[in-house]
């Protein structure tokens, strides 16, 4: 089975995505979990009810977020290095959160002392609330622009600041990966404990739900009524790796344009406010599994709207609209994208496998009295 450039540079595109959301519903979790953790545990014991929830799996959930970073450098680099140049200080937050985490769950309950746990409880819920904001912001960027530009030589110059990506979209951008990360730990909370902490988790859904809803469904307001970006010259979808080879136009509303292409597309939003709705009924009928697979839905129904809103843009410039970079003319070359794919065709699915079977195995309830019984090896 061989497939032409076009061919492998669309598949690569949906790789991407796929890992994305990928770690939305594995490594979100985590991360809600972990913001959620200072306010639905009310005391220490029910904190370590809420760290095993997560502690077995975290770790193996951080496999998609490395590879979608490893996916990005190895098939789209010139992505890459301006993702890292134009949002270094922000991406340098982000791994400074996560660095957090480890160091959290393995040393929390090395002393009993209760200035020491407390103070790991607040790094773990930084640890989970700053990537799961930022992550948004940066989406919210990339429609927005980002200021750089490229030379006659492929060099990139960007032009930006760091407080310059936290505007009002872009901050919004940030509400709705905050919100719906929030809602996915809180229902996978829900579906991990009893008692107490499971009705907490229960309110924590109906609020991050409702939230979620309402900060994409005005989102979707204001990226109608914002400037979006269109290819206006030949889109040569087999051409070579340089995005200055186009002509790119800026406009009111073209950010709509695949969804009025292909109306067909208006049902993946759609499907984010279905699935959000069933989220809320099945956690309130004490349904946290399904109410869990429903979360999952939302989160991939949002993440594909951004991701066909843009498409075929993996980077717009603001500065300059020519340098924008497309899946078709910003790619790794041919037999890159090829050995890459037959990677990924083996070890995704082991991936898939591995994480099904782990999430099954340790599918049962933690409950205090757990905790209390396993008080040397529990986190």
């Amino acid at each position: 089975m061989t497939f032409d450039y076009e061919t492998l540079r669309f598949i690569w595109w949906a790789f991407l995505g796929a890992l994305l959301i990928g770690f939305a519903i594995t490594g979100g979790a985590d991360l809600g979990v972990g913001a959620l953790l200072p306010f639905l545990g009310k005391n220490d014991v029910e904190r370590r009810v809420i760290i095993n929830s997560v502690g077995p799996t975290w770790e193996g959930n951080q496999v998609w977020f490395v590879t979608a970073g490893g996916a990005l450098f190895a098939a789209w680099p010139m992505a890459y290095a301006v993702a890292f140049s134009g949002f270094y200080l922000a991406l340098f937050l982000t791994l400074s959160a996560l660095w957090l985490r480890p160091i959290g769950f393995d040393y929390r309950s090395k002393l009993a002392n209760p200035t020491w746990r407390n103070s790991w409880d607040w790094a773990l819920f930084v640890g989970g609330f700053v990537p799961s904001l930022i992550f948004g912001v940066a989406f919210g960027n990339l429609l927005l622009g980002v200021p750089f530009q490229l030379d006659d030589d492929m060099r990139i110059f960007y032009q930006g600041s760091f407080w310059q990506l936290l505007t009002p979209f872009a901050l919004l951008a940030g509400v709705v990966s905050l919100s719906m990360l929030l809602t996915h730990g809180a229902v996978f909370l829900q579906m991990k404990s009893v008692a107490d902490i499971n009705e907490r988790s229960k309110k924590a859904v109906t609020f991050f739900v409702v939230l979620t809803l309402v900060a994409f469904a005005f989102g979707g307001v204001w990226i109608a009524n914002m400037d979006g970006y269109h290819v206006a010259s030949e889109v040569l979808h087999d051409g070579p790796s340089n995005p200055l080879l186009k002509f790119v136009h800026k406009e009111n509303g073209l950010w709509l344009n695949n969804f009025r292409t292909y109306p067909i597309l208006w049902s993946i939003p759609g499907l984010a406010f279905v699935a959000g709705f069933a989220t809320l009924a099945l956690s309130k009928v004490n349904r946290p599994g399904l109410a869990f697979i429903s979360s999952s839905l939302t989160m991939t129904a949002i993440i594909l709207t951004a991701g066909v809103a843009m498409f075929p843009f993996l980077i717009p410039s603001s500065l300059s609209l020519n340098s924008s970079l497309t899946v078709w003319d910003a790619s790794s070359s041919l037999t890159t994208l090829k050995i890459m794919f037959w990677v990924t065709l083996i070890f995704l699915p082991i991936v898939i496998v591995y994480t099904s079977w782990v999430f099954r195995v340790l599918r049962g309830k933690i409950t205090v009295e757990h905790i209390v019984a396993n008080d040397h090896t529990a986190y």
